[in-house]
């Protein structure tokens, strides 16, 4: 029973389909693609976030009322000296 399949070896014998070196080839990267794709979609899945409602945001999502003081005082006094000598040199070169 011939087969369209098999590959005849050195020795004149059929060789069967899963004994070819190259339909592993053509195969196995497509396969391996399939096998990573059902496990990112198990981990995706069973690591799913807790889906928030419609409610208030969480506390750490909220806007900070007042950032003019605290950690921020430092930076936002840097930024505003800064912008303050640039202006400053615009003026004095002449530029408007």
């Amino acid at each position: 029973m011939d087969r369209k399949t098999d590959k005849a070896a050195d020795g004149g014998q059929r060789v069967p389909w899963w004994r070819v070196r190259m339909m592993w080839l053509v195969v196995g990267g497509p396969l391996a693609v399939v096998v990573a794709a059902i496990v990112t979609a198990v981990i995706a899945i069973r690591g799913a976030d807790v889906v928030v409602g419609s409610g208030a945001a969480p506390q750490s999502q909220q806007p900070a009322e007042d950032t003019s003081s605290g950690d921020m005082r430092p930076a936002i006094e840097a930024r505003n000296k800064a912008a303050a000598e640039a202006a400053g040199a615009k003026a004095s070169s002449g530029q408007r």
